[in-house]
């Protein structure tokens, strides 16, 4: 199912009596290589997913509690808009998560509960629990208000870019359970069809790279990675899986060694955290050298130890 434009305006328009745009940064990530970056990590929960879960919350059909699944930046999103929207938030998250995210959560007001040993466990314990109560469920990928809302990060690209500078001719995102990717590619597909999407993923998990390449959602195999916020497997009937096949050009994986390396040369130049998933998106675009070329820096949140693990690597 493929978001119509229509939709994902619509959300863009909502969305702006809540969050401000983010800002479209040109800079360089390597020796001579200028490229946009899109800092979606200067969002209220330092990540681009509380577009999704905002827009799914102005739904109209959650009224007093909610459940979710998430391996931290989509519980802090729907944490963030539950309270704001005075809805009570109950937020699964696997055992896997980063207790820094956890912590996160339960800032914002959210109930949590730690169960399942992986994403798609958790997401379906969640899910089983919110239909024996009665409860709405806010998936972090698989649900088209949630798409629609992820894809109003490339409206803003495109209006954000000079008028008489160069179009996108890559943008390249991090790719999870295919929400961001998803919307975005919906949007290039109707406002800049010449545009070429690339899809980011880390070697170590490599959950929706290797769905897209098998076209079905299959078991991967996904082990530890820095990039914890698209870790972890897809969800049965995912509709973000087809979608992406249809409108991501190229889909690309990093090892881990070039996302740590791709995160350090942008905490050098910029003196601003990011986390593992949005060194993805930053590896691939300094492996494949292109100017000009935007990357969605998708998150900042990241552990101050975990950070300076990374920082503190050698090269």
């Amino acid at each position: 199912m493929t978001p119509a434009i229509d939709s994902v305006r619509e959300a863009a328009e909502a969305l702006r009596a809540h969050l401000a745009p983010t800002p479209l940064r040109r800079a360089e990530i390597g020796p001579d290589l200028p490229v946009y970056l899109k800092m979606e990590n200067l969002q209220p929960t330092g990540s681009f997913k509380v577009r999704g879960a905002l827009w799914r919350l102005l739904a109209g059909d959650i009224d007093e509690a909610l459940i979710c699944a998430s391996s931290g930046n989509h519980g802090a999103a729907v944490a963030w808009a539950a309270r704001r929207l005075g809805v009570h938030a109950r937020v699964f998250v696997p055992v896997t998560a980063e207790p820094a995210k956890i912590d996160a959560i339960r800032r914002l007001g959210a109930d949590v509960r730690i169960i399942g040993g992986d994403c798609v466990e958790t997401e379906a314990l969640a899910r089983e629990t919110a239909r024996r109560g009665g409860l709405p469920y806010v998936s972090p990928y698989n649900d088209p208000r949630v798409i629609a809302g992820q894809g109003t990060v490339a409206l803003e690209i495109l209006s954000a870019l000079p008028p008489l500078g160069p179009q996108p001719a890559v943008i390249y995102a991090a790719l999870g359970g295919g929400g961001l990717t998803g919307g975005i590619g919906a949007v290039l597909a109707a406002c800049c069809p010449d545009a070429e999407l690339v899809a980011c993923s880390p070697a170590a998990s490599p959950a929706m790279h290797r769905c897209m390449e098998a076209g079905r959602v299959i078991d991967v195999s996904c082990g530890p990675t820095l990039s914890d916020g698209t870790a972890g497997g897809v969800e049965p009937g995912a509709i973000t899986l087809p979608l992406c096949q249809r409108t991501v050009h190229r889909s690309e994986l990093v090892s881990e060694r070039e996302i740590a390396a791709a995160m350090r040369d942008f905490v050098s130049r910029t003196d601003t955290p990011i986390e593992g998933a949005a060194g993805v998106a930053l590896a691939v675009a300094a492996r494949e050298g292109l100017a000009d070329a935007v990357v969605v820096v998708c998150g900042g949140n990241i552990s101050p130890e975990r950070l300076d693990s990374v920082l503190n690597q050698r090269a």
